[in-house]
């Protein structure tokens, strides 16, 4: 469900990179419905490298699907003339680091569909620091663990407040019943954490405490606000 999601995010006839692209299965699918002109599959271990060779050329698509072993964005050459690019199933900060760290093999036009992991919010610092809208963001659960995906372009400056990079800005104007859910069960969560903070016997720095209660307080708002559900998680 979740490569199924990611899939829909990208544009008809793009030329995609997909980073961290384990067998390979989200470039042969979408060559496989005639939804791309060309994708290169990056990966930086041999035995998920292995696996997309194996996957593409079982395919039939060995000319229209590069498959290249190389770290992050390095697996992407300007010939290959990429229009989006997909970064799945990684930690937040990680998909983050492969990004600042690839800046030089970024042209700037290419959408990014990002799956991560946990740690979307200094993905999303990321995003907005480095000029990028978030265009859609979307949330699913998926064997009792909670994904989201975020669709961004860069666009210019765009500012976000704490709170936006906190829950993903489209997520609080739509208030899906996916995310409403997920902030339901984190703040039962993090009430607990912060009990037992107080009962430990060696002391919490005071930090600590006041970013944990500055969460609290951010959900029970968030919690607290009307339904919209006529809002969309994708922009205008």
């Amino acid at each position: 469900m979740r490569l199924e999601r990611v899939a829909a995010h990208v544009p008809m006839g793009a030329r995609l990179a997909d980073i961290g692209s384990d067998h390979g299965y989200l470039p042969v699918a979408l060559m496989r419905r005639g939804l791309i002109e060309a994708a290169v599959a990056g990966e930086v271990a041999v035995t998920p490298f292995q696996s997309a060779v194996r996957t593409v050329h079982e395919n039939g698509f060995g000319r229209q699907i590069t498959v290249r072993l190389a770290n992050g964005l390095a697996a992407i050459e300007p010939p290959d003339r990429i229009t989006a690019i997909s970064v799945c199933g990684m930690g937040g900060k990680t998909i983050r680091d492969i990004l600042d760290s690839g800046k030089a093999h970024l042209t700037g036009q290419e959408r990014l569909i990002l799956q991560p992991n946990g740690g979307e919010q200094p993905l999303r610092h990321w995003l907005m620091n480095n000029d990028y809208r978030i265009l859609c963001e979307e949330m699913l659960r998926e064997k009792r663990f909670d994904y989201e995906i975020i669709v961004a372009e860069r666009t210019g400056p765009v500012p976000y407040t704490a709170e936006q990079l906190y829950f993903g800005p489209l997520h609080m104007q739509a208030r899906s019943p996916a995310f409403l859910l997920k902030w339901q069960r984190l703040l039962s969560l993090k009430k607990r954490t912060l009990t037992n903070f107080s009962r430990a016997r060696r002391a919490v720095p005071q930090e600590k405490l006041q970013e944990m209660a500055r969460q609290i307080e951010w959900i029970v708002t968030l919690l607290d606000g009307p339904a919209d559900t006529q809002a969309s998680t994708c922009a205008e």
